[in-house]
């Protein structure tokens, strides 16, 4: 399973909207333990929103992330709330901006 962490440096989720974060931590994660696969650049952040939570921008965030099965982020938005309610994906507030913290919250979630 794929976790994708939507990062605003090397040890915190981003404070933003998860389509605004600077880059994309990709895990893969076995059932007990994560794995880091790839820092991926975040093509949605230079996206022109007509308004904020812009389907557009939703659309840019999937698009990208297509190989993705969870998306983990500090806090919601318009388009996460989307990504929930229209994709396959599933969603994880971790309520926590420290991705140490923010792994064991995802980890837990997915065990339960």
């Amino acid at each position: 399973m794929k976790v994708a962490f939507g990062m605003e440096d090397d040890k915190n989720l981003t404070d933003g909207h998860y389509g605004d974060s600077n880059y994309f931590l990709i895990y893969e994660f076995d059932g007990e333990k994560f794995r880091l696969l790839e820092k991926r650049e975040n093509k949605a952040a230079s996206v022109d929103e007509e308004a904020h939570g812009d389907v557009k921008k939703f659309k840019a965030v999937i698009s990208q992330l297509e190989d993705v099965d969870v998306l983990a982020a500090f806090r919601m938005g318009p388009n996460f709330l989307r990504i929930r309610e229209n994709t396959s994906k599933k969603v994880i507030f971790t309520k926590t901006k420290e991705l140490e913290k923010a792994l064991e919250t995802v980890k837990k979630e997915l065990k339960s």
